[in-house]
């Protein structure tokens, strides 16, 4: 069985059931631009990356697969493909009249389904023992921006000239870092930057990091798996993206940029700019950072 085979079996498996809606007030209507690539690199045969958009429902996935033969191709594609058909659909569907809550719980479960799938699959077929995935997912609504993610792989965002992390990434690095064990500086270099704490698919369970944030005009969002994060330093990013005025331009560039500096890994990218918005709706919701 291939990564195609997998994700027909199991495309099922994820309900299309969703949490209660709550009316609320319609919404101003975002203009949003989107764009994904991906490349294999230039030290990697296959590529373990996945990446994807729905411009309908202003979704945003991305995923890093890890596993042996080709299980981290089929991680990766199952996790994307199960998001995007699932969650998209719910989006679709109640988008206007669900809460940020709402949504936030149909992200989670979404993506509890997949990390069930994906585990089922590994379990089921020696092949794909161990597999498992890093996980970027966001939702772009009104003036806002519900981002989750699991793993190492990064969203930044560019407001105002200025690059900025707005995920904490689920590594041994990360946590040797907050505990002071080791710098910023000395983890680049660091033997493990490829061990993270927290994968879909690798337990039965999974915990989802969610944050919402605000979304204004002129906002450059940047989902991207660590074969460009390792590559690249935030300054290069940064230079990167504002030297580029269309997405598919800057995408190339930062994978041509990565794949200069090395290649050691798959590269994939999400670019989201948010163009504008016809209102200023605020949302309740306290998990904003």
């Amino acid at each position: 069985a291939d990564a195609a085979d997998f994700r027909r079996r199991f495309r099922g498996t994820i309900p299309r059931h969703a949490p209660s809606i709550a009316p609320r007030r319609r919404g101003s209507n975002m203009i949003l631009e989107l764009h994904s690539a991906t490349d294999t690199g230039r030290a990697r045969t296959n590529n373990e990356d996945s990446a994807a958009v729905d411009e309908q429902s202003k979704l945003v996935v991305l995923a890093d697969g890890m596993g042996g033969y080709n299980a981290g191709e089929v991680a990766s594609g199952m996790a994307t493909t199960f998001i995007k058909s699932e969650l998209g659909r719910w989006l679709s569907e109640a988008s206007d009249s669900a809460t940020d809550a709402d949504v936030r719980r149909a992200m989670e479960i979404c993506v509890d389904n997949a990390n069930r799938a994906i585990f089922n699959a590994a379990n089921s077929n020696p092949q794909y023992a161990g597999m498992g995935t890093t996980l970027v997912v966001g939702v772009f609504r009104d003036t806002r921006f519900l981002l989750g993610h699991v793993g190492d792989s990064r969203c930044y965002r560019m407001r105002a000239g200025r690059l900025a992390q707005i995920t904490h990434d689920h590594s041994l690095l990360q946590e040797q870092i907050d505990a002071g064990l080791i710098t910023a500086e000395q983890a680049a270099f660091s033997a493990n930057k490829n061990l993270v704490t927290r994968a879909v698919g690798v337990e039965d369970t999974v915990l989802l990091e969610t944050h919402l944030h605000d979304a204004l005009p002129g906002d450059l969002y940047l989902l991207c798996s660590d074969g460009l994060s390792d590559m690249l330093d935030d300054e290069t990013i940064a230079q990167l993206l504002q030297s580029c005025d269309l997405l598919p331009e800057a995408a190339n560039a930062l994978i041509d940029a990565a794949n200069d500096a090395g290649g050691k890994d798959n590269i994939s990218v999400v670019l989201a700019r948010v163009r504008g918005s016809s209102g200023s709706a605020r949302s309740w919701w306290p998990f904003r950072r």
